[in-house]
């Protein structure tokens, strides 16, 4: 069980993250909505420790993240994978390695200097690209894929290390709409066939509605909007986003049906 209590973030006089609570039981789907500054990504690098929490906690199955130092941190950042806007590959490296870098945390410092992988873990990096539909891309170079591509090398390095929690920030921003789609529907179905939780902050409300079990809208740092996606009228979204231009950008999907003959990944095998 995740639990978000009192959270507050400051940066000197501004206050990033004001305040904010919930709890999640089990698995879900959860996308964060609201405008640039509204606190979306402060929130994800808190919860994955890359910033720290002013004040407040945030707790998972007993542990508190928070508080959490040393190995414990490591751990943690293990357990709560985070995917990026910009992919944060490293372009120049074939992206079976780029994948293989999801095991750093469980490596030694000799063998991530010299590049040294167990072979079971280069077995599983590719069945990994083969069930994201790219394994055929795994001897490239990261920075000769589409954004899109790259986008699923991001999601395959975080499933390399196995998290319970998958954080993605803006994960769809960089990429056109059918890109954008595949990328969606691969969080979707990574969500449903391994239980993991998922949190992707986004910023159509389309998106939101079509692919996430709960919508959690932040404004000024706090939220103002939690519950289903049916629920997320367009009264509501003008309380989260206001009135004016980027009420009517949010509001506008730019997204396109995936055709039907893409085939589906079949899964990683346990």
């Amino acid at each position: 069980m995740l639990q978000v209590k009192q959270l507050t973030k400051k940066f000197g006089p501004k206050t990033a993250v004001d305040n904010i609570s919930f709890d999640v039981s089990g698995s879900a789907m959860i996308g964060i909505i609201g405008r640039s500054g509204a606190g979306k990504s402060t929130f994800l690098r808190i919860m994955n420790r890359m910033d720290r929490a002013t004040t407040g906690t945030i707790s998972f199955d007993g542990l508190d993240v928070t508080a959490a130092t040393g190995a414990a941190k490591r751990a943690w950042q293990s357990r709560c994978a985070m995917i990026f806007q910009q992919f944060n590959l490293v372009p120049r490296m074939d992206v079976a390695s780029n994948v293989l870098h999801g095991t750093l945390n469980r490596r030694s410092t000799l063998a991530t200097v010299f590049n040294l992988y167990p072979q079971a873990d280069i077995h599983q990096a590719i069945e990994i690209l083969d069930r994201l539909g790219i394994a055929e891309q795994a001897a490239k170079r990261a920075d000769a894929l589409s954004g899109g591509q790259q986008q699923r090398v991001a999601i395959a390095r975080a499933l390399m290390q196995d998290p319970e929690i998958i954080l993605a920030d803006e994960p769809i921003a960089s990429l056109d709409p059918m890109n954008a789609q595949v990328v969606m529907q691969t969080l979707r179905r990574i969500h449903e066939e391994d239980g993991r939780m998922v949190i992707a902050n986004l910023h159509a409300l389309d998106t939101a509605r079509r692919y996430c079990d709960r919508v959690i809208g932040m404004r000024d740092g706090r939220i103002v909007f939690d519950g289903t996606p049916e629920q997320l009228t367009t009264g509501v979204a003008r309380d989260i986003y206001g009135a004016g231009d980027s009420f009517s950008e949010a509001t506008t999907s730019t997204e396109i049906e995936t055709p039907a003959s893409v085939p589906r990944p079949a899964p990683v095998l346990a």
